[in-house]
C-alpha cells in the first residue's frame, strides 16, 4: 500500500489532505493549551477559596477552631491547597510536554512538506515542458509533411505541364526537395523528443512522483503516531497526578474521621460553664397569719420586703431575677468579676499564663543582655559594657513589672478557686434559658457580685452565703415608679407560671403589655397594679400602642 502507486494523480488532493492533517494538529494544541489555561483558573480559584476561609489571625474564628469539626475543616482547607497545586502541576506538564513539543514539531511538519510539494511541483513542471516539446516538434512535423506533400504535387503539376519551361520545373522540383528533406528533419527530431518525453514520463510516473509521495505518506503517518502520542501523554500527565490527589482526599477523610464528638461537647462546657449551683426548691411562705415575711436561703429572689404580697419590676430594678437576667452591657472590669466563676477562673488563668510567658521572654532578654555584657567586658574592642547598663535596667524593670501584674491575677484566680466546688464533682447544667443570660446584675467591684440564687458573695463566708437583707432591696422598688403599658395582650394558652418573676394567665384572659420580648421569649405584662410578670411570648398574642413610649411596630 503505497500512495505513490495507488495516488499517482491525486498530487492536489494530498496536497489539500496534508494540509487538514496539520490543521488537526493545530486545533489539538489549541484544545491543550485551552486545558491547561483552564487547570490554571481552577487552581486559582480552589486557592482563593480555601484563603477566603482560612481564619483570620488574632480574630474570634482562630478559637473556634479548637473544636474538632473546625480543625477537620482548616485540615480540609490546607489539602485543597495541595489539590489546587496538582492542577498546577497538569497545566504545567502538558504545556512543557505537549503544547511547546507539538508546536514545535508542527513548525518542522510545515517546511517538510513544503519541501516534498515543491520537488513535486517541479517535477510537474518538467513533465509539462517534455510535453510541450513533444507537442511542438510534432506540430512542426505535421507542418512540414503538409508542405512536403504540397510541394511534390506542385512539381508534378509543373511537371506535366508543357507550356511550363524546364527552368521553372527544376526549380519546383527542387523546392519539393527541400520540403522532403525538412519534413525527414522534423521526422527524425519528433521521433527523438517523443522517446525523450516517454522516458521522462516513466521516470516521473514510476519513479520521482512515487518517491515523492512516499515520502508524504511517511511524513503524514509520522504525524498521526505523533498525535496519537501526545493523547496518551495528555492521559498520563493527569494520571500521574491521580496518587497525590489520593492522597489529599485520603487526609481530608482522615481528617473527618478524626472529629470527636464527645471532645466538642466537652470543650462548649469548658467554654460556658457558670460554675453556678442551681437554684434550690422555694419555700412556702405563709401569708394568713400576720408575721414579718421571711426569706428563703434557697430563695431566687432575696429581695422580698414585708408583707408584700408580690414584687413590682421597676424600669431599672435588681427584681428581674434568673431565668430573666440581662446581659451587662458595661466595660469588662479587670479581675473579670463581671462572669461566672468558672469562665471567670479560665480567664484569670489565661491571663496568668500570657503574663507569664511575657516574664520568661524578658527574663531570655535579660539573659542574652548580661551575656553580651560578659563578652564586651572580655574583648572591650567588640564594644562598650557600659552601653548595655540603661537596656538591662529597663528589662529589669518590665520583669518586676509584669511579675507584680502577675501577682495581681494569681490572687483573684486563687480566691476563685478557692470558691468553686471541687473538679471531681460534676455541676448539673442550668437550663438553656439560664445559658443565654449573664448572672444577676453585676457590679464592677467582686465584693458586690451575686449569684442567681443570692448563695455568695465576694466577702461572705460560707456560713454567710445566701444571707442578704430584704429591707434596702425592698427599699429600692419602693422608690420607683411602675413602668407604663405599652400596649394590650390576648392570652392563647393557660400558663401556669411557677417560677419566680412569671405570672400564671387563662387562656382568653386580657392584659397589659409593660416590656416587649427582648429577644429572650418573654414578654413582660401587667394583671393589674400589684400583678406582674413574664410569660412566654408563644403564649400570647400582642397588640401594640405605636403611639406608646418605647413601642416597635409588631408584626
Amino acid at each position: 500500500m503505497s500512495w505513490g502507486t495507488e495516488l499517482w494523480d491525486q498530487f492536489d488532493n494530498l496536497e489539500k489532505h496534508t494540509q487538514w492533517g496539520i490543521d488537526i494538529l493545530e486545533k489539538y494544541i489549541k484544545f491543550v493549551k485551552e486545558r491547561t489555561e483552564i487547570e490554571l483558573s481552577y487552581a486559582k480559584q480552589l486557592r482563593n477559596l480555601a484563603k477566603k476561609y482560612q481564619p483570620k489571625k488574632n480574630s474570634k474564628e482562630e478559637e473556634e477552631y479548637r473544636y474538632t469539626a473546625c480543625k477537620a475543616f482548616l485540615s480540609t482547607l490546607n489539602e485543597m491547597n495541595d489539590y489546587a497545586g496538582q492542577h498546577e502541576v497538569i497545566s504545567e506538564n502538558m504545556t512543557s510536554n505537549i503544547t511547546v513539543e507539538l508546536a514545535r514539531y508542527v513548525q518542522e511538519l510545515k517546511q517538510e512538506r513544503k519541501s516534498y510539494f515543491h520537488d513535486g511541483r517541479k517535477a510537474q513542471q518538467h513533465i509539462e515542458i517534455c510535453w510541450k516539446q513533444l507537442e511542438s516538434s510534432k506540430r512542426r512535423f505535421e507542418r512540414d509533411c503538409k508542405e512536403a506533400d504540397r510541394a511534390q504535387q506542385y512539381f508534378e503539376k509543373m511537371d506535366a505541364d508543357i507550356n511550363v519551361t524546364k527552368a521553372d520545373v527544376e526549380k519546383a522540383r527542387q523546392q519539393a526537395q527541400v520540403r522532403h528533406q525538412m519534413a525527414e528533419d522534423s521526422k527524425a527530431d519528433y521521433s527523438s523528443i517523443l522517446q525523450k518525453f516517454n522516458h521522462e514520463q516513466h521516470e516521473y510516473y514510476h519513479t520521482h512522483i512515487p518517491n515523492i509521495f512516499q515520502k508524504i505518506q511517511e511524513m503524514e503517518e509520522r504525524r498521526i503516531v505523533r498525535i496519537g502520542e501526545s493523547m496518551k501523554t495528555y492521559a498520563e500527565v493527569d494520571r500521574q497526578v491521580i496518587p497525590i490527589i489520593g492522597k489529599c482526599l485520603d487526609e481530608i477523610v482522615k481528617a473527618a474521621e478524626s472529629i470527636d464528638q464527645k471532645n466538642d461537647s466537652q470543650l462548649v462546657i469548658e467554654a460556658y460553664k457558670s460554675g453556678f449551683e442551681p437554684p434550690g426548691d422555694i419555700e412556702f411562705e405563709d401569708y394568713t397569719q400576720p408575721m414579718k415575711r421571711t426569706v428563703s436561703d434557697n430563695s431566687l429572689s432575696n429581695s422580698r420586703g414585708e408583707g408584700k404580697p408580690e414584687l413590682k419590676f421597676g424600669g431599672k430594678s435588681k427584681g428581674k431575677l434568673w431565668p430573666f437576667i440581662k446581659k451587662n452591657k458595661g466595660a469588662t472590669p479587670e479581675d473579670f468579676s463581671n462572669l461566672p466563676p468558672e469562665q471567670r477562673r479560665k480567664k484569670l488563668q489565661q491571663k496568668v499564663d500570657e503574663l507569664n510567658k511575657e516574664i520568661q521572654k524578658e527574663m531570655d532578654q535579660r539573659d542574652a543582655i548580661t551575656k553580651m555584657k560578659d563578652v564586651y567586658l572580655k574583648n572591650p574592642q567588640m564594644g562598650d559594657p557600659g552601653s548595655l547598663d540603661h537596656k538591662l535596667t529597663e528589662v529589669s524593670q518590665n520583669i518586676e513589672k509584669l511579675r507584680l501584674e502577675a501577682q495581681k491575677f494569681e490572687a483573684w484566680l486563687a480566691e476563685v478557686e478557692g470558691r468553686l466546688p471541687a473538679r471531681s464533682e460534676q455541676a448539673r447544667r442550668q437550663s438553656g434559658m439560664f445559658d443565654a443570660q449573664n448572672p444577676a446584675t453585676v457590679n464592677s467591684c467582686a465584693q458586690d457580685r451575686e449569684s442567681p440564687d443570692g448563695s455568695y458573695t465576694e466577702e461572705q463566708s460560707q456560713e454567710g452565703e445566701g444571707k442578704v437583707l430584704a429591707t434596702d432591696f425592698d427599699d429600692e422598688f419602693d422608690e420607683e415608679e411602675p413602668l407604663p403599658a405599652i400596649g394590650t395582650c390576648k392570652a392563647l394558652y393557660t400558663f401556669e407560671g411557677q417560677n419566680e418573676g412569671t405570672i400564671s394567665v387563662v387562656e382568653g384572659e386580657t392584659l397589659y403589655v409593660i416590656e416587649e420580648d427582648k429577644g429572650d421569649g418573654w414578654t413582660r405584662i401587667r394583671r393589674n397594679e400589684d400583678e406582674e410578670g413574664y410569660v412566654p411570648t408563644s403564649y400570647v398574642e400582642v397588640y401594640l400602642d405605636k403611639n406608646a413610649k418605647g413601642a416597635k411596630t409588631y408584626i
